[in-house]
């Protein structure tokens, strides 16, 4: 499969290193020769230094030899120009970044002047999950995701006490049969060694058989809970902010954002009804004591600046607020993350760069997947004989830290593996992945012909 990409910026850096590592070969389009040669010297791909409007740009990489073109550079009118030039000479799918709330408010009549296919959206996907966590409190719907005679249970170690304080391999004892996959602390998911402890407060990411999940889910769940949120903060009028604020005031929920440009106050101001728009710097404690942000039931924090969120994450968490959300670009951050007690950190390009990647893929191998709080995956996908995640031996599979595959399904059989499982062709294969990580993951779902070839 071939796919050009269009700018260079962090997606599109994002979204080439995912296809790359899912075996796609990539053609990376920017204007900046010095960002190509960066991407060039990281990544085995073709780089093309020209602007994609033109459309000898696009003619000179034969467009209609490509399966997709993606525009992702920071200009949502460009990024529909492109795509439109691309369909009509010749590209048979194609996909655009599209951030504009103007825009959004019409994306299908876009999509369909502009013979666009798929819309990726980094602020409106990350408000998404933020309102998911917020507003559901559980990640997953109802606590509860099934896959066959399967079943994965997300609930707080607080709900069973006697399990705090012990480590993992010594819970199996008091969750019969249940598997624990991956644990939501302090903003951050891991996934669990036999040695890891478990703390007060941990969300705890259970595997197990239906019947025993649905037992242990009438313990740990009350049934259709929700959350009594009613005042939440949001510092940062941005993109991310404005959809947020529009998500929960729909809601019901009480919304004060916090902006610092006095033009993007009067813009949000006009289009959000019963939402208390504040002209301030987010940072400043006098102005969050007068704002009373004691009362709120959430913080957010999702400014244009890693900095700064990660600042305002840790004041808010000073102030006992029960969910502090921090929006964090760059990865290198992500150490610092658990120091500071947020309830949830998301990465827009990794939540983006993830949806596109399903979307090429379609449903040839992935038969299921599952964003858990913005940050990992879960993913089933239907083992081929070719794949190099086939016929060997688990303990002797190059699977990367951040990976864990927690369920096989054998016909009627399902099997928790170990390191002996060998993976046949036509299992159904239950993965849990970090997004950060999945680019090394899909190295696994190539063909061992093609790594040959190479």
């Amino acid at each position: 499969m071939n796919v050009a990409i269009v700018g260079a910026g962090k997606l599109g850096v994002t979204i080439t290193e995912a296809f790359l590592g899912s075996g796609i070969e990539v053609t990376l389009i920017d204007k900046r020769a010095e960002i190509l040669e960066k991407a060039g010297s990281q990544f085995d791909l073709l780089t093309v230094t020209g602007n994609a409007k033109n459309t000898d740009v696009l003619k000179q990489i034969k467009i209609d030899t490509y399966d997709h073109l993606i525009a992702c550079t920071d200009n949502d009118e460009k990024n529909i120009v492109i795509c439109r030039f691309a369909k009509e000479m010749g590209c048979p799918s194609v996909i655009a970044r599209v951030r504009d709330p103007e825009h959004v408010n019409q994306l299908e009549f876009i999509k369909k002047a502009a013979g666009i296919d798929y819309i990726i959206n980094p602020d409106l996907s990350v408000a998404n999950e933020i309102y998911k966590y917020l507003v559901e409190k559980y990640t997953l719907s109802n606590g509860l995701l099934s896959m066959g005679d399967t079943s994965i249970l997300e609930f707080s170690s607080n709900k069973i006490p006697v399990i705090i304080n012990k480590q993992v391999k010594n819970v199996g004892r008091i969750l019969d049969r249940l598997l624990i996959i991956a644990i939501s602390r302090l903003g951050k998911i891991i996934i669990p060694r036999g040695d890891t402890v478990i703390t007060e407060d941990d969300s705890l990411y259970v595997l197990g058989p239906n019947e025993e999940i649905q037992k242990l889910s009438q313990i740990v769940h009350e049934q259709n809970a929700y959350t009594d949120l009613q005042h939440v903060m949001i510092a940062g009028g941005g993109k991310t902010g404005y959809y947020l604020a529009k998500k929960l005031d729909e809601f019901g929920v009480s919304v004060k954002i916090i902006e610092v440009d006095r033009d993007r106050c009067q813009y949000l101001s006009e289009h959000l009804n019963d939402v208390l728009v504040l002209h301030g710097n987010a940072t400043d404690p006098v102005l969050l004591e007068e704002e009373n942000i004691d009362e709120m039931d959430a913080f957010v924090s999702a400014t244009g600046f890693d900095e700064e969120n990660l600042l305002l994450a840790l004041m808010a968490n000073q102030h006992n607020i029960e969910d502090v959300v921090a929006k964090i670009s760059r990865k290198s951050y992500s150490s610092l993350i658990e120091k500071l007690g947020v309830s949830m950190a998301l990465n827009p390009q990794d939540i983006s760069a993830s949806n596109v990647l399903r979307y090429v893929q379609g449903s040839k191998r992935i038969l299921f997947s599952k964003l858990i709080q913005g940050q990992a995956e879960f993913i089933e996908i239907l083992a081929d004989k070719d794949m190099k995640l086939t016929n060997t031996p688990m303990a002797e599979l190059d699977l990367p830290e951040g990976a864990l595959i927690v369920a096989v399904h054998r016909g009627d059989e399902s099997i928790v593996p170990d390191g002996s499982t060998v993976i046949q062709e036509g299992d159904k294969v239950i993965i849990f992945c970090l997004l950060s990580k999945l680019p090394l993951l899909e190295k696994l779902f190539q063909s061992k012909k093609l790594f040959l070839r190479r």
